[in-house]
């Protein structure tokens, strides 16, 4: 017996409706997916991150204009 718990509640897998194991895949579908997009945002922003600082790297000196009143 194969059992799922939702909102701290066990139910048996092979007890619930079709409809609601295709509402289970999906829910399980869209929580993987999200997991992996989460996980693609965190490199795309430590490779941003790594970019910035290479540029900066690169950049040419800035002389900053004195101000004269």
């Amino acid at each position: 017996m194969t059992t799922i718990t939702i909102d701290d509640k066990d139910y048996d897998l092979d007890k619930l409706s079709d409809e609601a194991k295709n509402q289970l895949a999906s829910l399980q579908f869209v929580d993987n997916e999200l997991q992996r997009l989460n996980a693609q945002a965190a490199v795309l922003q430590t490779a941003r991150i790594a970019y910035a600082n290479a540029l900066k790297e690169l950049l040419p000196p800035v002389q900053n204009e004195l101000l004269t009143h």
